[in-house]
């Protein structure tokens, strides 16, 4: 008979507990001193710890991240979200974010820099990270006490997150101070907040403050959990800073392009890549020119080019367009290509598919040809799936190498729809030329 220690025991109820309830597990854990939860944290899989940590508060996760040993850190921190472990590093005084980042592998560490540090017009770069947050089901009296502890940090108004760490309601710290001490926050008059994300522009924040909601707004991921707050007094003054930058892009001082920057500065910016433009659309002439013997052959390939040309297109832009939009918002990163490009890739197989059945069946009925609406339907679903990939890799890759996404992704993926749509579908055409 194996005897089980009962410190064993109780670690593996423990391990149990953290896997199976998680946010319940995270609701006891908030009571605790944050050495004590990091103990805890630590002592058990990175796995059940994990689930536990990203259900805690972000004030108390980023307390328990500044606590955790270097092998507990390590593991804990790939179990979150890159935008989420920012949001949390950047709550830390800057001495502590610093010998933190330095535990990491520098490439992590370098992303999770840029992703704490905000454009200037963004309203990530004027939020104060470390923003209050208590459960639903948090006391007054606990509530208060807490608050008592964060003495010296401006606070007028209190945010109320669920289980999942989302953000739910909002309470003046003045309602909270006169409520009965043994009343759960839940059972107060919560107002719904109005929140923004750390990508909106300053100009959205202003225009919330100017309904009037609250004192400070606070500051949402994608997935509208808190990752800070923009108080008043700080807008005010990024406000200030941002007109006078912009008397300076007026006069052409910014590296980067506005609306009323000088001609000049537009021409220098935008001429390299419209002759680089040129440079594809050649290349693309180059490939159709490949084929000119078999175009000659069959006259029909050269009214159907840009169907094919312009369905590879179009995936091409939907695939760009929501990915561009991951990376503005910050939703994916760099070490999310696989993920993104695995379903791009299963996106543009099957709107492939179906694409390529109406048009099979259109191209069959105007020529009554099987063996062209075969050529066109494979080529179809073959330039799709290559379009919805380079739609999805070309603005992480351009990223990656220090290039500007917006400026430069549309005109790298139409040269890629173009020549792979053009060369798959000719290519097909000559290989298969005994069907035609």
């Amino acid at each position: 008979m194996v005897r089980v220690s009962p410190e064993r025991g109780v670690r593996a109820l423990v391990e149990r507990y953290f896997q199976s309830f998680p946010e319940e597990a995270a609701r006891e854990l908030e009571s605790l001193p944050a050495q004590r939860v990091a103990a805890l944290l630590a002592a058990h899989s990175v796995l059940a710890s994990g689930a536990v940590l990203r259900r805690l508060t972000p004030e108390l996760a980023a307390e328990v991240l500044a606590l955790l040993d270097r092998d507990a850190f390590g593991g804990l921190m790939q179990t979150l979200e890159p935008v989420r472990a920012a949001a949390l590093l950047a709550a830390l005084d800057p001495e502590v974010r610093e010998e933190r980042l330095s535990l990491l592998d520098p490439a992590e560490a370098k992303e999770l820099k840029e992703l704490m540090s905000y454009p200037p017009d963004t309203a990530g770069s004027v939020m104060d990270p470390r923003i209050t947050v208590f459960r639903l089901e948090t006391t007054v009296r606990e509530a208060l006490a807490k608050l008592r502890a964060r003495r010296g940090r401006p606070i007028t108004d209190v945010f109320v997150v669920d289980g999942e760490g989302r953000l739910v309601g909002a309470l003046p710290l003045q309602e909270l101070a006169v409520a009965d001490p043994g009343v759960r926050i839940e059972e107060l008059r919560l107002r719904v907040p109005v929140s923004v994300q750390a990508t909106s522009s300053q100009e959205e924040v202003v225009e919330v403050f100017a309904r009037g909601i609250g004192t400070s707004v606070p500051v949402v991921d994608y997935d509208n959990r808190p990752v800070g707050v923009i108080r008043h007094d700080a807008l005010v003054e990024a406000t200030q800073e941002e007109a006078t930058a912009d008397l300076a892009t007026m006069v052409g001082a910014s590296r980067d392009e506005r609306a009323l920057s000088p001609v000049w500065f537009a021409v220098k910016k935008r001429l390299p890549w419209l002759q680089i433009n040129l440079a594809t659309a050649f290349l693309a002439s180059a490939v159709v020119g490949l084929f000119e013997s078999t175009i000659a052959q069959y006259t029909a390939l050269a009214v159907l080019l840009p169907v094919v040309a312009g369905q590879s297109g179009n995936t091409g832009a939907q695939s760009l367009a929501v990915t561009m939009r991951g990376l503005a918002l910050r939703e994916i990163r760099l070490r999310h290509w696989l993920r993104v490009g695995g379903k791009e890739l299963a996106v543009g197989a099957i709107n492939g598919l179906g694409v390529a059945l109406v048009t099979s069946l259109a191209v069959f009925l105007w020529s009554d040809s099987a063996g062209l609406a075969l050529v066109i339907g494979t080529a179809m679903v073959a330039s799709m799936v290559i379009a919805s990939v380079a739609g999805a890799s070309i603005p992480m890759i351009l990223q990656a190498i220090g290039q500007d996404p917006a400026q430069s992704s549309s005109i790298v993926l139409t040269t890629v729809t173009d020549v792979m749509g053009f060369f798959s579908f000719l290519g097909l055409a000559t290989v298969m030329s005994g069907l035609l």
